[in-house]
């Protein structure tokens, strides 16, 4: 009955939430990404483990089996642009944090491109539809861009901001030049 969908949770808290030093770094992880709530950090350090886990189990594969799936694992992270080279192996894998994963969303994304002045600004231009991925407008903030989508991560044509960044980067270049 109800809903066919399984649902289940995307996210796993921690095991003790009331240790200060893991507060504290929470808190400035929310501040530095603009993050809604603890829930969208915790969903990013789950999305790390789970890798994490599937980087530890190949280890427990014989050489052959090994070599093969840990390369598939090391180039579809390098395609979703958690992994820096394609050349990686499960060290790097297993060395992948939550700042990672907070890297890839299309918030910090659209803040480090400079089309928004902090994080919160960047996140309420994602979720205003000022925001366009290779022309479709992607209105979810936490949305995991890949490496090659990131190029193309861009204002809205039609948004009342696109003429302001626009006049801003012109200036800008006028400066440097």
């Amino acid at each position: 009955m109800g809903d066919p969908r399984r649902i289940r949770s995307r996210w796993e808290g921690p095991k003790n939430p009331w240790l200060t030093d893991d507060l504290h770094e929470g808190i400035r992880l929310i501040g530095e990404y603009g993050l809604r709530n603890k829930r969208e950090l915790y969903r990013a350090e789950s999305i790390a483990r789970r890798y994490r886990k599937m980087a530890r189990s190949t280890l427990a594969l014989t050489e052959a089996e090994r070599a093969h799936v840990e390369k598939d694992l090391v180039e579809r992270l390098y395609a979703k642009g958690l992994l820096k080279y394609k050349e990686s192996t499960s060290d790097a894998i297993l060395s992948l944090t939550a700042k990672d994963v907070l890297d890839r969303r299309l918030e910090t994304i659209v803040y480090r491109k400079g089309f928004a002045s902090t994080p919160h600004m960047a996140r309420q231009m994602v979720v205003h539809r000022h925001i366009t991925i290779d022309g479709r407008v992607v209105d979810v903030p936490g949305y995991l861009v890949s490496s090659a989508e990131e190029e193309k991560v861009s204002i809205r044509a039609s948004s009342p901001l696109y003429k302001k960044i626009q006049d801003k980067a012109a200036s800008q270049a006028a400066d440097a030049q």
